[in-house]
């Protein structure tokens, strides 16, 4: 079996490690990343997409990149339940577990 995420999205904002309760790193980013067809209007979509990076992936990341970067990002789903209202809820997380920076956005222009 296998669970297995690859892509390549700008980043939405600049990242930023914090320290949970347990004494771990951890940074939650945004990707966006186009979709490669348009849509009926004629015009590229595109998905935000939130990742979680985990210890020396989250400062890494935190440290070397900024708003507007292009990261590759390879990673894993994971899922999870909770209840809202009396109502079973689940969401899909992409965990990464390896972070590429492929080109800064000053770089771009």
């Amino acid at each position: 079996m296998l669970n297995q995420v690859v892509m390549v999205g700008r980043l939405v904002s600049k990242p930023i490690v914090e320290e949970n309760e347990n004494g771990r790193k951890i940074s939650e980013i945004t990707l966006a990343v186009p979709r490669s067809f348009k849509n009926a209007e004629g015009i590229y979509d595109t998905d935000f997409i939130k990742c979680t990076l985990w210890n020396g992936i989250a400062e890494t990341t935190c440290e070397y990149c900024k708003k507007g970067d292009v990261v590759g990002v390879k990673g894993r789903i994971q899922t999870s339940s909770y209840e809202s209202n009396g109502e079973k809820k689940y969401s899909m997380d992409i965990i990464a577990e390896k972070v590429s920076f492929l080109s800064s956005k000053k770089a771009d222009e």
